[in-house]
This record gives structure tokens, sequence and C-alpha cells, in this order.
């Protein structure tokens, strides 16, 4: 049977609310289930939940479903690989201690079949959102995620959640809107990077926005888009990487 490579991002469970996170859990759960046969990688481009911090013995709580259907797809074989996103920053071992899955904290060129693929969240990188990219810095600074363990996590993770939503130089801002290749920062880091090495496809998240855009005759950049309002997701059929709508069944 022919196994895909399937890719997603930017499902921000947990926000706004419990309520409106845990349908669109139940609708991405239904996706997975979906895709399961014919998987055979599944890449998560970051900010899977909308906060997400480790403690030495808790993490936040809900997520069961995702979770659970994630060590489902490790258990039966199918690998997963996490790029953390500016939302799940300080993400840790848990997913790869508990669930199997590989985690990245950068950007990385994969392979696949003949294809070379630079692939990351997309937080951080083109030009400006200076700002976010000092913020980032400090918020990975180890010393600091020590120091912000003392708090205890009904008032550690709460606060993260207030600032996930309310700070966009803390959670990095984004424009959800297309105003063409010239204004799209990746589109920019994209087209810089090919002056020194050859990609087939740059394959990010972040942006929150399904773009399929040439760079040039060769190469593509896309950006995954979002489980919000999009509902997209990305597959590599060994061929050709190309972006897919999931209408959900029960809309």
């Amino acid at each position: 049977m022919k196994k895909n490579i399937y890719f997603v991002s930017d499902h921000h469970f947990g926000a706004p609310d419990r309520k409106s996170s845990l349908v669109r859990e139940r609708k991405f759960v239904k996706l997975l289930d979906e895709i399961k046969p014919n998987a055979s990688e599944l890449y998560i481009l970051g900010d899977l939940f909308d906060v997400w911090y480790e403690y030495k013995h808790v993490v936040p709580k809900g997520f069961v479903r995702v979770l659970g259907k994630l060590a489902e797809f490790v258990d039966g074989g199918i690998p997963i690989h996490f790029f953390v996103g500016n939302h799940d920053m300080w993400m840790i071992d848990y997913l790869e201690t508990e669930i199997g899955a590989k985690v990245y904290f950068h950007p990385k060129t994969i392979s696949l079949k003949s294809k070379k693929i630079f692939v990351g969240h997309g937080d951080g990188l083109g030009p400006k959102d200076k700002g976010y990219k000092r913020m980032k810095k400090v918020f990975r600074n180890p010393f600091f995620q020590w120091l912000y363990r003392w708090l205890h996590p009904d008032l550690g993770i709460p606060f993260a959640r207030y600032l996930s939503l309310k700070n966009k130089l803390i959670s990095g801002s984004y424009d959800l809107k297309y105003d063409g290749p010239d204004r799209e920062w990746l589109f920019q880091y994209a087209k810089r990077k090919l002056k020194t090495e050859h990609f087939d496809y740059f394959v990010f998240g972040h942006r929150h926005l399904p773009l399929e855009i040439s760079l040039n005759s060769k190469s593509t950049y896309i950006n995954i888009g979002d489980w919000i309002t999009h509902y997209t997701y990305g597959v590599f059929d060994g061929l050709k990487l190309s972006l897919k709508n999931w209408k959900p069944t029960d809309d």
C-alpha cells in the first residue's frame, strides 16, 4: 500500500478556552484516524498547544485525546517529528519519554525520497519581528526557565496562558493577511537561503495561512496553515508535497 508523509501545524489547543479547544481537538483526532492507514511519518510543525510548560513532575492539564492518538501512531510504527513552536517552546522531553516522538528545537533539513526539504515552525526567521526574537532568547534561556519553575503550577501555567493570549511580543506577532510574497517574511528567508543551498521545498507553520508559492522553477515555499480556521495539512506522496483542506464531517 502506498504510504504518505503528513505535515500539520498550529492547533493551539487550550485557546481561547477549554470548550472550543475540545471541539477542534476532536476534529483533529478524526483527521489522524483518517490518515493513519496511509501514513508512514507525521510532522507536527509547532504550536500544537497554545501553552506548554513542563515542570519536573507536572504538565498542563488536558489534551488527552490528541496525546493518546499520537502515542497510538508511534506504537503502531509511525514516527512523529515535533518541531517546537513559540507557544510550546518550553517543551522538554515529555513527548519523547511518554509518547516516543522526536522533538526538534530548531529548523532541520530532511530528505524525503529524492526531495530536499527545509522544515521548521518558522518563528524568529526572516526580517523584522526583532522584539520577539529578543524575547525568545530570554524564554529559551535555561536559567530563566529554572527560575520560572519556582512558581507553583497553579500560578505558572495560568500566567503563561495569559501571556500567550495577551502579549504578542512574547507569543510572536503575525498578520493573518496575505499581501504578496514580498511581504512574507518566511518567503524572503527562503529566497535568501536558496542563494547558497538548493531545497525543493521550504515547509513552515507559524503564519496560520495556507500558502504554496513558487520560489523558482525548482523550489516551493509552503506554509501549512492552521487547525483553527483553515483545517489544512500537507501531504508528501513520494513525488510532490501539496496542501490539502480537511472538511469536518459535522459541519
